[in-house]
């Protein structure tokens, strides 16, 4: 039996990170049902993350839209609440004033960009912009000077994986399930606030620190051990042109085995690669070395060695290849959905209205026509709908 088992989810539609959060909980045995607007609005990307979901269409403004919406949160377990602060007070729906009234045992969970109480609250964005507030994307990229004006190239994006996805969708499951363990020890449950800027921010906390730490992370982005300007914690392109090796071998022993594996093991900066100067001289020699085979080559050399080299692979050969998607985490004993009937390569959404008419049936025994219609896309309860 998964560990959600029982659990069940409304996740209010919207963009990558609420829908990340729904599809964990619905990977690991939750009932998820997302709400769909009547009319949705232009997305400029498709919702990918659907997996194990169903979709019902509610109009939240309208009365009976909201009466319908009303009654599942009487009997749903979390409500993912993706919009600004304070949509969900315009349509009077407050979280503590009216729906944990409804159902004092019910976990809501706000995903915002922004921090609600800061200054951008208000503010439209995206990952990049939560990720340049929270301090995350000054630490970003390397930073060579280019000409004509020998500027420093600025902080690089890092796709939108760092806050949509962790900082954003993962960092709202964690708050949802402690949520929900507080609620077997108290029956209650409360509103979960988590923010992509403090979540970026958070997972930040050990390179933040290590910035006042010598030898850590004190130098400008770009030239510390773990964000690229080690040559020994980096990635080499191979002879094969686009294909590349990462090389991460940062404590001695694993260094010996990373130039054992090239053939330098005898030159004179082996003994000496902490010391920075020689970081030049050791990445000219490593950019060298690594052109002289192919990347196949390579990882027959490096395969089962300690020399933590390792191919980099792209999704599509990983695809080729038939590598298995499995769940982030395995539990042994409530182990999430079995994911091998869905490729995790292929490209599928969830329609409007799909699967939910059995989700209500599952959820409150309802079936259309008898206890909810269907008026102009949005469903309502047929007896508001006779008033």
């Amino acid at each position: 039996m998964p560990a959600l088992d029982g659990i069940r989810v409304l996740e209010l539609a919207g963009l990558a990170p609420g829908p990340f959060a729904g599809m964990m909980l619905a990977d690991n045995g939750a009932s998820v049902i997302r709400i769909d607007r009547v009319n949705p609005p232009h997305q400029p990307s498709p919702d990918v993350l659907i997996r194990n979901k169903s979709s019902i269409q509610l109009d939240l403004k309208s009365i009976a839209g909201k009466d319908l919406f009303l009654r599942l949160i009487q009997e749903a377990d979390v409500l993912i609440d993706p919009f600004r602060p304070g949509v969900l007070e315009k349509l009077d729906l407050d979280p503590t004033q009216k729906l944990l009234k409804v159902n004092p045992r019910l976990v809501i969970a706000q995903l915002t960009g922004f921090r609600r109480d800061g200054k951008y609250a208000a503010m439209a964005g995206h990952d990049i912009n939560y990720l340049a507030v929270s301090g995350v994307l000054s630490m970003l990229g390397p930073s060579p000077r280019l000409p004509p004006d020998d500027r420093v190239l600025p902080p690089t994006p890092p796709g939108n994986i760092l806050g949509d996805f962790a900082a954003g969708g993962h960092m709202c499951v964690t708050g949802i399930v402690m949520a929900l363990f507080a609620r077997s020890q108290t029956g209650k449950g409360q509103v979960v606030h988590a923010n992509m800027v403090d979540g970026a921010n958070y997972l930040a906390t050990m390179p933040r620190i290590s910035t006042k730490i010598a030898g850590q992370w004190d130098q400008p982005r770009g030239q510390n051990l773990s964000d690229g300007g080690c040559p020994y914690y980096n990635v080499y392109e191979c002879k094969d042109d686009g294909n590349y090796m990462a090389v991460a071998g940062l404590e001695p022993r694993f260094f010996a085995k990373l130039v054992e594996g090239l053939g330098l093991s005898d030159r004179s900066w082996v003994a000496q690669r902490d010391n920075r100067k020689f970081w030049p001289e050791i990445q000219k020699a490593f950019q060298r070395k690594f052109r002289e085979k192919e990347r196949k080559e390579w990882e027959e050399i490096f395969d089962g060695s300690d020399a933590c080299a390792t191919p980099v692979l792209t999704h599509a050969e990983l695809e080729a290849a038939g590598y298995e998607q499995r769940p982030g985490v395995t539990l042994t004993g409530t182990p999430a959905v079995d994911l091998r009937s869905r490729s995790g390569w292929d490209v599928e959404v969830l329609k409007l209205g799909e699967g939910g008419e059995q989700a209500l049936r599952e959820w409150m025994g309802w079936t259309k026509g008898k206890d909810y219609e269907i008026v102009k896309g949005g469903l309502q309860m047929k007896s508001v709908f006779k008033l």
